[in-house]
């Protein structure tokens, strides 16, 4: 199944490893992972100009890391209604 994530953008539930909230994208652990992330592609330049934008969360794929205007909850209930539909 595909979660909508913002911007007109859907992912596979299944290639999701993990979804980051605000305040977890601002922690020294998070920003360093983030930056090795970018230096090794897996965040294109498009993502990487949203970080001056509105962005309330990032979606951790398997190949690749997109921020979204969505918060985390909501992107979170999305995916836990598509998990009980099955």
């Amino acid at each position: 199944m595909f979660i909508h994530i913002g911007s007109d953008q859907v992912v596979l539930t299944k290639d999701v490893i993990m979804i980051l909230d605000k305040s977890a994208l601002n922690a020294k652990d998070t920003l360093e992972f983030l930056q090795i992330a970018k230096e090794e592609g897996f965040i294109s330049e498009e993502d990487a100009e949203q970080l001056s934008k509105d962005k309330k969360s990032a979606i951790v794929l398997d190949k690749k890391i997109i921020y979204s205007p969505i918060s985390s909850v909501t992107l979170s209930k999305r995916a836990d209604f598509i998990k009980n539909l099955k």
